[in-house]
């Protein structure tokens, strides 16, 4: 079914029971589960771009980890995250994992998510218990779980963080999007500390959204500094706002005298 509301144009691809919705606007298709909320939003004209803040805040992870060689997912919504890893860091296989199959339609119906393929899985599975039995580690664990209204309940929990970290390998990144509006924000980002070395934090451009940075060994040495180079490398390859977001790192964030991210060296 089809509703037009002045420039708006949404399209209900599901019953009241199980809703999954998408908006179109001034060129931009959107995807909601139920509620006015975004889930992901593309770009008709270029659907590979990032449009939504958070999402190109997710990527920071990169500014540790440049070559990834293995990306999981949780949540794939309309695949924003798995498109431009996929076309735009080629050296990457990537997992998906996705506990509502009607989204995973979608996604590949009206978002353009190419089909499975040797660098490519999407996976149907509820995402704590695909992590829970996970035997091969990933390099990057990026989690984005929510529902029309909050984050599943099932992807917060001290066990799943637990398993999180078994699930990637001793150098691995835990990447959570957080709202800092929700009232849990704050024990949601103290289950993580308790069970990673290291976490920082990294605002979206536009507030609402807050992307921790989990790590199972940090690199004691990393200073600030080598971030800025870096961050105008990834820049100019990937067309983010990387330098931006070592600015809002260092501001949120605090570091030693001698400028390392993670604490003192033991050399």
């Amino acid at each position: 079914m089809t509703i037009r509301l002045g420039k708006w144009r949404i399209h209900r691809l599901f019953d009241r029971d199980a809703p999954v919705e998408v908006s179109e606007r001034d060129g931009v298709r959107s995807l909601h589960l139920g509620t006015s909320t975004i889930q992901s939003s593309m770009k008709l004209n270029d659907p590979v771009e990032l449009v939504l803040s958070y999402t190109r805040t997710m990527m920071g992870f990169l500014l540790f980890d440049p070559q990834p060689r293995h990306v999981v997912m949780i949540g794939l919504g309309g695949g924003s995250l798995a498109k431009f890893i996929y076309h735009r860091l080629p050296d990457a296989r990537l997992t998906a994992v996705e506990a509502n199959p009607r989204v995973i339609s979608v996604a590949r119906s009206h978002f353009h998510v190419p089909p499975d393929d040797a660098r490519l899985q999407v996976v149907l599975a509820p995402g704590e218990q695909w992590v829970a039995g996970r035997s091969e580690p990933c390099d990057a664990l990026l989690v984005d779980g929510y529902d029309g209204t909050t984050q599943a309940e099932g992807l917060s929990t001290e066990d799943f963080y637990m398993a999180a970290r078994r699930c990637l390998e001793p150098e691995g990144i835990l990447v959570v999007n957080l709202w800092s509006s929700d009232k849990r924000f704050e024990a949601y980002l103290q289950r993580i500390e308790r069970c990673f070395e290291a976490c920082v934090c990294l605002p979206a451009e536009r507030r609402g959204n807050v992307v921790a940075f989990a790590f199972c060994r940090p690199p004691r040495t990393f200073r600030w500094s080598q971030l800025i180079p870096r961050a105008k490398g990834l820049q100019a390859r990937l067309g983010l706002e990387f330098p931006r977001m070592v600015e809002a790192l260092k501001e949120l964030n605090p570091h030693d005298a001698k400028g390392l991210i993670f604490g003192r060296s033991g050399a």
